[in-house]
C-alpha cells in the first residue's frame, strides 16, 4: 500500500490506517527513536506514540510526502521524551551528534537546549539553505547524523568509506556551515 492510499485511509478514519502505517514506516520510527533515546523500550513506546500522533495529525492535515510528515512527528515525540527524562548525559548517538554539531558551530547553549526559539527559526531555515547546496552524498551523511542520528560506524557501513573518513568528512561539513552561518550573520 502507497503513501497516499495510507492517507486515505487516515481521512477516512480506518482503524487500518495505523496498521499499514506500522508495517511500511515502523522500521524508519525505531531507528529514528532509538538513536535518539537509547533505549529500546523508550524507542517502541515513541513509535507507538507517533501513531497516535499521526491519528491525531490526519486530519486535519492531509500530507503529500508522509515520509518527512511521520518522521518529523517520531523526531519530535523523542526530542519530547528525551527533554522529560533529563538523563541526557551523552547516552544516545543523538545526543552526541547534536553536542558535536553544536561544539562545530560554537552555537550559544540557549539555542540548542533552551526556549529561545527566535533565532533558531532563522538558523534552520539558513542551514536548510545550505543543505540545498550540497552534493547528494555530503548532504546524505549530515542528515543522516544530524537528523537521524546515526552512527559514524553505521554511516562508514551505508557509503562504503572508513569511519575516519566520515568522520572527517563531518568535520569538513560542519566548518562549512559554521562559515556559511558567518556570512549569512548568524554566528
Amino acid at each position: 500500500m502507497d503513501d497516499r492510499q495510507i492517507v486515505e485511509l487516515f481521512l477516512k478514519r480506518s482503524e487500518r490506517a495505523i496498521e499499514k502505517l506500522a508495517v511500511r514506516y515502523e522500521r524508519l520510527l525505531l531507528s529514528i527513536a532509538r538513536n535518539m533515546l537509547g533505549n529500546e523500550e523508550d524507542a517502541a513506546e515513541c513509535v507507538n506514540d507517533t501513531y497516535l500522533g499521526v491519528w491525531n495529525a490526519i486530519p486535519p492535515h492531509q500530507p503529500e510526502n508522509l515520509t518527512p510528515f511521520v518522521c518529523r512527528i517520531a523526531k519530535n515525540l523523542s526530542l519530547k521524551r528525551l527533554r522529560s527524562q533529563r538523563t541526557v548525559k551523552r547516552g544516545s548517538f543523538y545526543e552526541v551528534s547534536l553536542e558535536e554539531l553544536g561544539e562545530g558551530l560554537h552555537l550559544p547553549q540557549e539555542l540548542t537546549s533552551g526556549p529561545e526559539q527566535r533565532d533558531a527559526e532563522e538558523l534552520g531555515q539558513e542551514i536548510d539553505r545550505f543543505l540545498g547546496g550540497l552534493a547528494q552524498g555530503d548532504r546524505f551523511l549530515f542528515v543522516r547524523r544530524y537528523w537521524f542520528g546515526d552512527s559514524v560506524t553505521e554511516l562508514a557501513k551505508a557509503a562504503g568509506l572508513s569511519q575516519n573518513h566520515i568522520s572527517v568528512k563531518l568535520f569538513r561539513l560542519r566548518a562549512r556551515l559554521r562559515r556559511h552561518l558567518e556570512k549569512e550573520g548568524l554566528l
